[in-house]
C-alpha cells in the first residue's frame, strides 16, 4: 500500500503540472466570417462509405465565400457518396486503390492535396460540422504556424454515450495536458487529423503523407513528424466554428474511438507504460476506492481536481447534460479500454484490414521512410542511416528524420 501511495502521489503531481498549463491556454479563435482570406483555400475531405453524413459538412463549405473549391476523394466507397457529393456541387476525385503498405485515408488524402488548386489546404472529415469563418481562421493562422489542428464541440446522442466520450476525453487531458499550449516535446504533440490547415507547397515538398502511411492514428503520427523537422505547429481551440457527430451510440465510442485512443502506434512502450500508470493511479482509483467506501485524503482530491476539469470539459460539448457529470463514474471503465487499446489495438478500420505495423505491434511502423518508390516510400531502414528533411518552406535541412511519436485523436 505505502508503494501504491508514492506512486499515486507522484502520478498526481504529474497530472497537476500538466493541467497547469491550461492557464497558457490561448482563448478559441472567433470567426472570420465575410472576411476575404489573402489567399485562395482548398477544402479537401476524404471519405468512404459517408452519404448519410457528408452533405451536412458540404453545405457550409459550398456556401463560404472564403472557400474556392471542395474536394471530395472518394475512397472506393460502397454507397452513394460519389454522387451524393457531385450533386451538391464538390469536385470529386475518384480514389485510385490503396498501394501496399498504405493506410486507406493517407492514400486518399495524398491524391486530394495532389488536386488541390489552391495554395491554403484545409483538410475535413466527412463527420464535422464546420461553421462559417472556419477556413478563414485557419488559414489567418498560418501567417504564424505551419500546420494547424483545430479541436471541435462534439455531438452526443445521449447520457450514456457523452459520460463515456467524456471520460475517454479526458484521459487525453490527464496524459498530455489541455489543447493550446506548446509543447514541450514533439512526442507528446497531439493533433486532430479531422481538421488541419496547411499551404500545399510545403507539404508536397514534406511528403508528409506517404511518411505516414502505414499509421492507422495518422493526424498525430503527422504533426510529430513534422514537428521534428522543425515545422511550427498548433492546436487551438475551433469549438465556435466547429462541430462533429463522431458517433451513434456509447457501443461506437468504445469500439471506434476506443481502437486508437491508446495512441499505440506513435508511443514509444515506455511512454505507453506512464501513461497507463498515471490514468489508473489518479482517475480510476479514486472511484474505485469511493464505491468500497475506502478513498484516502488523496483520493478525494483528485476526486476534485477531476470535477473541476469537468466543469471545464463543458466547453467541449455542443449540449453538456447529465452524461458530463456523470462521466467521472465510467473513469474505471475508459481505463479498461485503454488498456486493452494498448495491449491489443485495432487493425481494421471501414472495411479494411491492415498490417502488425500499423497499430503499433511492430516498431517499424514508427520509422521515417526516406527513399522515394512507385507508391511514394520506401527502404524505411534509410532513415536510421541519418537522412534529413527541408523545412517547411524549402529552406536547409532541419535536422534528423526520427520516428514519429502517436493521433485521432480518433
Amino acid at each position: 500500500m505505502r508503494a501504491v501511495t508514492a506512486a499515486q502521489s507522484a502520478a498526481a503531481l504529474v497530472v497537476a503540472a500538466r493541467l497547469a498549463r491550461g492557464r497558457d491556454r490561448p482563448p478559441p479563435f472567433g470567426s472570420h466570417a465575410g472576411r476575404d482570406p489573402a489567399e485562395p483555400i482548398s477544402v479537401v475531405i476524404p471519405a468512404r462509405d459517408e452519404e448519410a453524413r457528408i452533405e451536412a459538412c458540404l453545405a457550409p463549405l459550398l456556401a463560404d465565400p472564403a472557400v474556392r473549391e471542395v474536394i471530395v476523394v472518394d475512397d472506393g466507397s460502397r454507397d452513394g457518396t460519389a454522387a451524393l457529393a457531385a450533386r451538391s456541387g464538390a469536385t470529386v476525385v475518384t480514389g485510385a486503390t490503396p498501394p501496399a503498405g498504405w493506410v486507406g485515408k493517407q492514400w486518399a488524402l495524398r491524391q486530394g492535396v495532389e488536386a488541390a488548386a489552391g495554395p491554403v489546404v484545409v483538410l475535413l472529415d466527412a463527420d464535422t460540422r464546420p461553421k462559417a469563418g472556419l477556413c478563414a481562421a485557419l488559414a489567418g493562422l498560418l501567417d504564424a504556424w505551419d500546420l494547424v489542428s483545430a479541436g471541435p464541440r462534439f455531438v452526443t446522442g445521449g447520457g450514456v454515450e457523452q459520460a463515456l466520450h467524456a471520460s475517454f476525453l479526458a484521459t487525453l487531458v490527464y496524459r498530455f495536458g489541455p489543447i493550446g499550449p506548446a509543447v514541450r516535446s514533439p512526442g507528446r504533440l497531439l493533433v486532430n487529423g479531422q481538421c488541419m490547415a496547411f499551404r500545399k507547397a510545403a507539404m508536397v515538398r514534406a511528403d508528409g503523407f506517404a511518411r505516414v502511411r502505414r499509421h492507422l492514428t495518422d493526424d498525430v503520427a503527422l504533426g510529430r513528424l513534422l514537428a521534428r523537422d522543425g515545422w511550427r505547429v498548433a492546436f487551438a481551440d475551433a469549438g465556435a466554428l466547429l462541430e462533429v457527430d463522431m458517433h451513434t451510440s456509447a457501443a461506437d465510442v468504445w469500439r471506434q474511438w476506443g481502437r486508437s485512443i491508446a495512441l499505440r502506434d506513435v508511443t514509444t512502450p515506455v511512454r505507453l507504460a506512464g501513461d497507463l500508470a498515471v490514468v489508473w493511479l489518479t482517475a480510476a482509483l479514486p472511484v474505485l476506492r469511493l464505491a468500497a467506501g475506502r478513498p484516502t485524503p488523496l483520493d478525494l482530491v483528485l476526486l476534485g481536481q477531476r470535477l473541476l476539469l469537468t466543469a471545464a470539459l463543458r466547453g467541449s460539448y455542443r449540449e453538456p447534460g447529465p452524461g458530463l457529470a456523470l462521466s467521472p463514474l465510467l473513469d474505471p471503465v475508459a481505463a479498461v479500454r485503454l488498456t486493452l487499446a494498448a495491449l491489443r489495438p485495432g487493425r481494421t478500420w471501414r472495411g479494411r484490414t491492415y498490417g502488425r505495423d500499423a497499430a503499433g505491434l511492430a516498431r517499424r511502423a514508427a520509422v521515417t521512410p526516406a527513399r522515394r518508390c512507385a507508391g511514394g516510400l520506401d527502404a524505411p531502414q534509410d532513415a536510421a542511416r541519418g537522412d534529413r528533411s527541408a523545412g517547411p518552406n524549402g529552406g536547409p535541412p532541419r535536422g534528423r528524420r526520427e520516428p514519429p511519436g502517436r493521433n485521432a485523436a480518433r
